[in-house]
């Protein structure tokens, strides 16, 4: 099972948001360095995000935003909405939802 995964719903339709490009990325030594690449699959999910061991530290997960709403013709004010957080407990499983908007969005700890 993967350590880090995320789903990601388009609130304004009330559907999975199907092929957002993720990335994951690490920061060491004051340098991101991005750890994985992905798509969200047909029901909003990437579920192969980070299968590596993980470390404690701080990373940030980035979802194109941008590119997902001009597929669809759609306006946006964000161009990537970025997850960014601290790793302290390498043992865990981190899911890190996210819902979306053209003008929104939010995000939570998952199970």
């Amino acid at each position: 099972m993967s350590k880090i995964s995320t789903h990601i719903l388009d609130t304004s339709l009330g559907k999975p948001a199907a092929g957002v490009r993720l990335w994951l990325e690490r920061e060491q030594n004051g340098q991101w360095q991005t750890l994985a690449e992905s798509h969200t699959d047909a029901d909003g999910r990437a579920r192969d995000l980070m299968s590596d061991s993980l470390v404690t530290g701080h990373y940030r997960l980035s979802a194109d935003l941008g590119a997902y709403f001009a597929a669809d013709r759609r306006a946006t004010l964000y161009a990537t909405a970025i997850i960014d957080f601290v790793i302290n407990d390498d043992a865990q499983h981190y899911h890190l939802p996210l819902l979306i908007s053209p003008y929104s969005y939010s995000t939570y700890r998952g199970s």
